[in-house]
């Protein structure tokens, strides 16, 4: 009780920026946006969310309505957990418990890391490190480096540069390799040789 798997197809709200917060969900499969909407109307890219991610967890600390939209990329399964059941199983099962607080302390690592991206390095290279997180390398799911293509106005938008600038970097690291799209490629592969322009001083 309290627990159900939901499918959503590709390009599907899960949940809506205002929404009653009342959920935890678990990605089983797929891919999953976060979108943040101001008072004028501009939208944001805020994170992006794969298998074996949290994320709405904001229940669990008191949020009363959701902050951002959450929309999947591609057709995504995920486990959905009522506030009341997560609450039961963190105090009860001791093995999900230990599993969701390591996530929770390694995902707010990865913010810390994203602020210190944003705040010193290049467009280039925030964009490198953007692709190399999306294709998960140093997670454990598999394939590492195949993900499926992404908007270059998404990528503008969650590494804080304009569309003209992306492209200009997506061609330059397909020219020397770091990366495969276009033509009948369907997905986007990410090579491990793009790790040089992130550690290039």
């Amino acid at each position: 009780m309290g627990r159900k798997v939901v499918k959503f197809r590709g390009k599907e709200a899960v949940f809506a920026q205002g929404d009653p917060a009342k959920n935890v969900l678990y990605i089983q499969e797929g891919s999953v946006k976060l979108t943040v909407v101001n008072e004028t109307g501009k939208e944001a890219v805020v994170a992006i969310f794969g298998p074996g991610d949290f994320f709405g967890e904001g229940c669990l600390a008191g949020q009363s309505v959701c902050m951002a939209t959450a929309t999947t990329v591609a057709p995504t399964t995920v486990l959905v957990i009522e506030k009341n059941e997560m609450i039961r199983a963190l105090r009860a099962e001791h093995a999900f418990s230990d599993r969701f607080i390591a996530y929770m302390l390694a995902r707010n690592i990865r913010v810390e890391e994203d602020l210190v991206d944003h705040l010193f390095n290049s467009s280039e290279k925030r964009l490198a490190r953007t692709l190399l997180l999306l294709a998960r390398y140093g997670k454990e799911d598999k394939p590492h480096g195949v993900l499926p293509k992404v908007s270059q106005e998404m990528l503008a938008e969650m590494i804080g540069t304009t569309r003209a600038r992306v492209n200009f970097f997506m061609n330059k690291f397909r020219t020397l390799g770091f990366i495969e799209y276009g033509g009948m490629l369907r997905e986007l592969q990410i090579n491990k040789s793009l790790l040089s322009v992130v550690l290039h001083d």
